[in-house]
C-alpha cells in the first residue's frame, strides 16, 4: 500500500457534555495537529499516490472552515460532543466528499483509504481511518 500524508492545523473553542470530560466541559480552547493520509494500492499513471499539492490544498480548505470558531455555535455541531476522535472523522468524512467531487482531480479516483489523524500535543492523537 502506498501512502501521501500532508499536514495542517485547525484552532477551535468548545466545550463538553459529560462528568467523564471533567474540567473541559467548560469552554476552552484547543489547537490541533491535522494529518491526512491517503491510500492506494498502485501508484497512478505518473507514478503518485495524489497530487499533493492539491491534496494540501483541500486539506487546508477542510481545516479553514473549522478554525477560529467555537464549534459549540456551529449550527452542524448542535448537541455533538466535538472529541478529538469525532473532529478526526469530520474531516476525514470532508476530504472523501471533495475526492468525490473531483476536487484532488482525476488521479485520485484510485485512492481506496483515507486516515486522518488530529495532534492533541506531542504525547496524544486520535485517528479516524475510513475506505473510500
Amino acid at each position: 500500500m502506498f501512502s501521501v500524508t500532508v499536514r495542517d492545523h485547525i484552532m477551535i473553542a468548545h466545550s463538553f457534555s459529560g462528568e467523564v470530560f471533567g474540567p473541559a466541559q467548560k469552554l476552552h480552547g484547543a489547537t490541533f495537529v491535522v494529518d491526512a493520509e491517503f491510500r492506494r494500492p498502485d501508484l497512478d499513471a505518473d507514478n503518485i499516490v495524489v497530487d499533493i499539492g492539491l491534496a494540501g490544498e483541500q486539506l487546508h480548505a477542510v481545516c479553514g472552515a473549522l478554525s477560529y470558531r467555537n464549534l459549540d455555535d456551529e449550527p452542524g455541531f448542535a448537541g455533538v460532543n466535538t472529541s478529538t476522535e469525532y473532529l478526526a472523522k469530520v474531516i476525514a468524512d470532508r476530504l472523501a466528499a471533495a475526492i468525490g467531487a473531483g476536487s484532488l482531480g482525476a488521479g485520485a479516483s484510485g485512492l481506496t483509504g483515507l486516515r486522518v489523524t488530529l495532534h492533541e500535543s506531542h504525547i496524544a492523537w486520535a485517528s479516524y481511518e475510513r475506505d473510500l
